[in-house]
């Protein structure tokens, strides 16, 4: 049978503030987007792309602000039976 490497442990399953904050725009977004193509206002459509690049960039300074997933790796990176 074969051996897999055992990962470091995370018990949030990205359920971090940062995680949560990115989706949450993302989605605003694509319903933004959305709604501005149905009715034809391209305007809203673009307002909407914008949209995702800025909850890219708030999710990311969240994490690098320490509201994401702690980013340090074990050191025991050996094989379990």
């Amino acid at each position: 049978m074969a051996q897999s490497p055992v990962s470091g442990h995370h018990d949030n399953h990205g359920q971090t503030p940062a995680a949560w904050t990115t989706v949450i725009i993302i989605t605003l977004a694509f319903l933004v987007g959305t709604v501005g193509m149905v009715i034809g206002q391209w305007w809203m459509f673009w307002v909407g792309v914008g949209m995702v690049v800025l909850g890219g960039i708030v999710g990311k300074v969240m994490a690098m602000a320490g509201l994401g997933m702690p980013s340090h790796q074990p050191t025991d990176n050996h094989l379990h039976g």
